[in-house]
C-alpha cells in the first residue's frame, strides 16, 4: 500500500486576543492511494484545521506551525514557500467547500470559474480548456453542459453547484480530495447523489480522499477508514467496520449512541454530557475525560498513548490498558460489537464461530 499523504506529530496553535489556542495537538495520520479516509468528530474538534493546515490555507497572521510534519511526494508542506503550495494546490491537492454558494465567483460564469485552475496549472490552450470543462460538467451530471457553462451560479440549484464545486477541484485530476463537510447544505436526496457521485468519479480518476463530516451515516457509505477526532488529537482510527461495529475509545461510543436509528425508533435518543474542552487551556491529561462516565484518576492526570486494537485499529483510551477495569459499553454499542468477529461480544455469544 503506498502512503500518498503522511501527517507526523503534527501541532498547530492560533494566537488570538484571548491567548494562544492548540488547535491540534499531536495527530498522526496517513493516506493510502486510492483510499477514503473519513475525520469525524463534533464542531471544534480539529478536524477542518487539520486538513486546512495540508493546504496552507489557515491565515498567516495567527496560525502557527509548533511541530510535525505534513509530507506529500517527499515535500514537508510545513516547510516549503506560498509559490510551491501554489503549484500545489489546485493541480496535487484540491478541495470541496461545504457551502457551494460562497465558493463559487457570483460574478463568473461557471465556466471561467472551472477553466481557471485548468489554464493556471496545465497550459492548455482556451479551445483545448473549454473542451475538457464541458467533459467536466459532463462527468458530474450538469445537463446541456454546451449551453450552460455560460451561466452563473445563481441560475443553478444548490445540487447543481455542489456538483459544480466537484468540478473544479477535479479540473486538474488530483492525487488528493480533501471534502470538508460538502453534502452539510443540501436535502438528504440530493446529499446521497452527491455522495454516489464522489464515489464514482473516484474510480475513474483513482483519486484519494480525505471526506471531513460530523454525520456517521455518510461515513458508513463512503469511507475505507476513519479518523475519530476530539479535542485537536484524533482518538481512534481503523477500518469502517472496525470503527462502527467494535469500537473501543469512550467518545466513539458516545457518538455512536447518539445516530438516530429506526430500530431505536421508541428509545430516546442519547447526548453526550457536557461539552468540548476549551484548547486554550488544553486538560492535562485525556480531554474527553471530564464527559465521560467510564474516566479514572489516571484520566485526569495523563494523557492516553495510541493501545493496538488490530493491525489497523488503534485507540487512545487507558481502558486498552491490561490493568484497567473491564467495563461494558451503552447497550447500542454492545449490540452493535456482537455483530464483529473478534470483538469480545461476539466471542461470547457464538464462541469464535462464524
Amino acid at each position: 500500500m503506498t502512503k500518498i499523504l503522511q501527517v507526523k506529530d503534527l501541532e498547530l496553535s492560533f494566537h488570538t486576543f484571548a491567548g494562544e489556542v492548540k488547535a491540534i495537538r499531536g495527530v498522526n495520520f496517513d493516506l493510502i492511494k486510492g483510499e477514503t479516509l473519513a475525520i469525524v468528530g463534533e464542531s471544534g474538534s480539529g478536524k477542518s484545521v487539520t486538513t486546512k493546515s495540508i493546504m496552507r490555507l489557515l491565515p498567516q497572521s495567527s496560525a502557527e506551525y509548533k511541530n510535525g510534519e505534513i509530507l506529500f511526494e517527499g515535500k514537508d508542506l510545513t516547510k516549503v514557500s506560498e509559490k510551491t503550495m501554489q503549484k500545489i494546490r489546485g493541480k496535487d491537492i484540491s478541495m470541496i467547500f461545504q457551502d457551494p454558494m460562497t465558493s463559487l465567483n457570483p460574478t463568473m460564469t461557471i465556466g471561467k470559474q472551472i477553466m481557471e485552475p485548468i489554464l493556471k496549472h496545465q497550459k492548455l490552450s482556451k479551445s483545448k480548456a473549454l473542451e475538457q470543462t464541458i467533459n467536466l460538467l459532463n462527468l458530474v451530471g450538469i445537463p446541456n453542459a454546451e449551453s450552460r457553462y455560460k451561466m452563473y451560479p445563481h441560475q443553478f440549484s444548490g445540487g447543481q453547484r455542489q456538483r459544480i464545486v466537484i468540478a473544479i477541484a477535479l479540473a486538474c485530476n488530483p492525487k488528493i480530495l480533501i471534502a470538508d463537510e460538502p453534502t452539510t447544505a443540501l436535502d438528504v436526496t440530493i446529499q446521497a447523489q452527491i455522495l454516489e457521485l464522489m464515489k464514482e468519479i473516484q474510480k475513474k480518476i483513482d483519486t484519494s480522499i480525505i471526506f471531513i463530516t460530523h454525520d456517521l451515516g455518510v461515513v458508513a457509505n463512503v469511507a475505507d477508514r476513519v479518523a475519530v477526532m476530539y479535542g485537536g488529537k484524533i482518538v481512534e482510527i481503523g477500518t469502517v467496520d472496525e470503527i462502527f461495529y467494535n469500537p473501543q475509545h469512550p467518545y466513539t461510543w458516545g457518538l455512536l449512541s447518539s445516530m438516530p436509528s429506526m430500530d431505536l425508533a421508541d428509545q430516546k435518543l442519547y447526548a453526550i454530557p457536557g461539552t468540548p474542552p476549551d484548547l486554550l487551556n488544553p486538560p492535562k491529561g485525556d480531554a474527553f475525560a471530564l464527559r465521560s462516565e467510564y474516566a479514572m484518576k489516571i484520566d485526569m492526570e495523563r494523557q492516553p498513548p495510541f493501545f493496538k486494537v488490530s493491525d489497523t485499529h488503534y485507540a487512545a483510551t487507558w481502558l486498552l490498558h491490561p490493568q484497567a477495569p473491564e467495563v461494558e459499553p451503552p447497550a447500542v454499542i454492545i449490540e452493535r460489537m456482537k455483530t464483529f468477529p473478534g470483538s469480545r461480544y461476539y466471542v461470547e455469544q457464538t464462541g469464535g464461530n462464524a
